[in-house]
């Protein structure tokens, strides 16, 4: 569980973007799309996802359409900011995109 003392700060959260570059920070989390060649190729993806917030027992906010997955990450036990934790889960999400061969897409 997560607590204030968890909580990214803003040069935290830079350093984390720069070491994963799929992701930006907007509306006050972790954010990312996720384009894959297929509907089915997205669902892979999001049973990845699925695995990663099991194991991590922390969960995103995902949107499902057509061939992009759409996620963020913010810790709701923090007060809905950016913890450690997000960016743990950033990682192995990007780690899973790329062995699925997902790409990632600018967020609008």
């Amino acid at each position: 569980m997560a607590g204030k003392e968890d909580i990214l700060t803003r040069e935290r959260i830079e350093a984390v973007l720069a070491a994963l570059p799929d992701w930006q920070y907007r509306l006050g989390g972790l954010v990312a799309v996720y384009k894959t060649p297929t509907a089915a190729a997205a669902l892979e993806l999001i049973a990845a996802v699925g695995r990663v917030a099991e194991e991590q027992n922390h969960h995103p906010d995902l949107d499902w359409r057509y061939n992009r997955v759409h996620l963020r990450y913010t810790s709701h036990d923090a007060g809905g900011e950016v913890t450690e934790r997000d960016a743990a889960a950033a990682a192995a999400v990007s780690a899973a995109a790329v062995r699925l061969g997902a790409t990632a897409q600018p967020v609008a």
